[in-house]
């Protein structure tokens, strides 16, 4: 089979890795690490390219692309495409939207209001501290994984509304907020390949958002990932499944917008109920990194399928355990610079090393973006993976590099 990968990240990388196991894969744009595995094509335009390479399947990675349509250009040009259309990527595209559709698919969720305005949201947010709840600030539109701000006091929640919705800290993404109250509990991450109402669970995955140890310091994109999860049940993931996946996707194709492609649900379970934090539209960055290296074969049939409709099945978990950590720039999430040279050392063995953000500058292998590499390490148990994965961390050297050490603990 001849698949085409949109994208250039980490998450395309792990894709292209696994795909490329059993079928020839074709990347656009791709990266440096992608181009060991794939053909790379410089952005132009997805649909002729795809047309030109008369490709068997698309796999859009970003959620941008989605949002923006891709999906539907590419089936209306005859092309199967593994990705949801526009009016079903809205799910991510705007939180606002989203949340709206959980309350009316009977998905559990935080409470929450959404605003346009500085003085009213900031009247919310004193109003909920006032009954003793805390906040969470969000963006309503597409953030990069950023514009989420889990707030400690009023002051912090001011301060969010202040930046976003006055100062346009995140553009577009932020003109539109949602404040929700803030859960506690312990969160995980549920990927699920979908096809209409149909659909089937990857094993659970815990991120690690904030940038620094011990959760300190601001959201990122993500800055590591395990699985298993030790401390989640097969019947509470069941249960998240049957009620955080299976109602949102019978809400939209009753809405006239079914879900084909990959439905990302952030969970936090709190006192035992799994409550939706929200949904992507695409596969998680670090999630699939650390998912890819855990499957059997099979993943490019699975994506077929669903794209077609077909019946499928999820390729066999063939590894005990698996941890990713991400090598990032100095300064991320905020301002970084690029160009900075890396080199890359001895590294265990079961590791592999998935570019994000990275660049070739005449023959050497350069920064080009805020998280640069992610490392994924398989092991007989999560200590094992672990293990390797710092190992691998540390291998990987450029100016300024940072990373958590407390992945997987």
């Amino acid at each position: 089979m001849r698949i085409l990968v949109v994208g250039s990240g980490g998450r395309e990388h792990a894709l292209a890795w696994k795909l490329a196991q059993e079928h020839e894969v074709h990347a656009a744009p791709g990266n440096p690490g992608i181009a060991q595995v794939a053909t790379c094509h410089p952005v132009g335009d997805v649909v002729t390219l795809a047309c030109e390479l008369a490709v068997d399947l698309v796999v859009v990675g970003p959620e941008d692309p989605l949002i923006d349509g891709l999906a539907d250009r590419l089936r209306a040009a005859g092309i199967t495409t593994f990705g949801p259309s526009a009016a079903a990527a809205r799910l991510e595209g705007s939180k606002a939207f989203s949340k709206d559709l959980m309350n009316r698919a009977g998905v559990p969720t935080a409470h929450f209001a959404t605003f346009t305005d500085a003085e009213r949201a900031k009247d919310y947010v004193r109003q909920m501290t006032m009954q003793g709840r805390g906040v969470v600030v969000k963006a309503s539109g597409a953030a990069l994984g950023k514009g989420v701000v889990v707030c400690s006091d009023e002051d912090e929640a001011m301060l969010a509304v202040e930046s976003m919705l006055v100062q346009g800290s995140l553009g577009a993404a932020g003109r539109e907020i949602v404040i929700e109250e803030r859960l506690v509990g312990y969160e995980m991450s549920i990927l699920a390949v979908c096809s209409g109402t149909e659909f089937a669970c990857f094993p659970p995955v815990q991120d690690y958002k904030r940038v620094f140890d011990g959760d300190q310091g601001p959201n990122t994109g993500g800055m590591g990932t395990y699985s298993p999860l030790p401390h989640v049940s097969g019947e509470l993931a069941t249960r998240a499944a049957e009620e955080v996946i299976r109602p949102i996707l019978r809400t939209m194709s009753d809405d006239g917008t079914p879900f084909t492609g990959l439905l990302f649900a952030g969970i936090l379970v709190q006192d035992g109920i799994p409550y939706c934090l929200e949904y992507n539209v695409r596969f998680g960055d670090p999630e699939t990194q650390t998912l890819m290296v855990r499957l059997g074969d099979g993943l490019g049939e699975t994506l077929l399928n669903a794209a077609n409709g077909h019946p499928f099945a999820l390729p066999e978990i063939t590894v005990p355990a698996a941890v990713t950590v991400v090598v990032a720039s100095p300064g991320y999430p905020g301002s970084y610079p690029k160009g900075l040279p890396i080199t890359i050392g001895d590294l265990p063995a079961g590791v592999q090393v998935f570019h994000a953000g990275t660049a070739l500058v005449e023959g050497q292998l350069v920064t080009n973006g805020g998280r640069v590499v992610a490392v994924s390490a398989t092991g007989a148990n999560l200590m094992d993976a672990r293990t390797k994965a710092l190992a691998a961390a540390a291998a990987v050297q450029f100016e300024g590099a940072h990373f958590r050490r407390d992945i997987g603990t």
